[in-house]
């Protein structure tokens, strides 16, 4: 039998190689520009339901977490993102530390990066994301 090591198998360089590649913002905004920067039909930890939750577009997205899955027959990249805006709702070129953490983005896409899911979790506490548009129960 064989001693495969999967830490020097080529995919893992190959895998490192496409993430570095990934301007991890630009295909953040690409996505909430195609949803013109709202989430439809969020349900918050609480079981509250939004129908739509429009985002500030001084939303910047720094990837922290990547993954690769595999089905009998399909493939997929699995990218996690911290989503952070500006303090004071507006842009601005100030340090990372100026920045509020508003939630995270998990994108998933096929094996030719087309788009196949999304999942949000949003602080919906913060004070520039305008939920007026919440049905309370």
């Amino acid at each position: 039998m064989s001693n495969l090591e999967l830490k020097n198998h080529p995919v893992w360089h190959d895998f490192t190689e496409i993430l570095k590649n990934i301007d991890a913002n630009t295909l953040v905004k690409e996505h909430l520009s195609l949803c013109d920067y709202k989430v439809c039909g969020y349900w918050d930890e609480q079981d509250k339901y939004y129908e739509e939750i429009p985002l500030p577009r001084t939303l910047e997205a720094e990837l922290t977490s990547s993954s690769i899955g595999v089905t009998q027959n399909k493939r997929f990249l699995q990218l996690k993102f911290i989503l952070t805006a500006s303090r004071n709702g507006v842009e601005d070129n100030l340090s990372h530390n100026n920045r509020l953490r508003i939630g995270e983005l998990e994108l998933v896409y096929d094996e030719n990066l087309e788009f196949i899911d999304e999942n949000w979790q949003l602080d919906i506490d913060y004070p520039f994301l305008d939920i007026q548009h919440a049905l309370q129960e």
